[in-house]
C-alpha cells in the first residue's frame, strides 16, 4: 500500500510507479470515480477513438497505399529471406 500526502493546496503526486501501473503519460487524462464509505477509484482514462482514425497512420508523405495482397506478398518474401 502506498500513502500519499496532501499538501495545504489540497493537492497529491502520484509517485512514478503508480503512474507507470496505470499507465499514465504526461498528457495522459485519468477518471477518479466516488465510492461510497469515503473511497475512490483511480483509472487511466482510454483514447474513445474510431480504429478508422488509425488508417494512414504510418503513411508516409509521397508514399503510396498498399493493398492487403501487397502487404502479404511482401511479408511472405520476407518470410523466404528474399529481402
Amino acid at each position: 500500500m502506498t500513502t500519499l500526502t496532501v499538501t495545504t493546496k489540497g493537492q497529491i503526486t502520484l509517485r512514478r510507479d503508480l503512474l507507470q501501473h496505470l499507465g499514465i503519460r504526461p498528457g495522459s487524462k485519468i477518471t477518479v470515480q466516488k465510492l461510497p464509505n469515503g473511497r475512490i477509484e483511480v483509472a487511466a482514462e482510454r483514447p474513445k477513438g474510431k480504429i478508422s482514425d488509425a488508417f494512414g497512420l504510418l503513411k508516409r508523405e509521397g508514399q503510396r497505399v498498399i493493398s492487403i495482397d501487397e502487404m502479404n506478398e511482401v511479408i511472405a518474401r520476407g518470410w523466404a529471406g528474399e529481402l
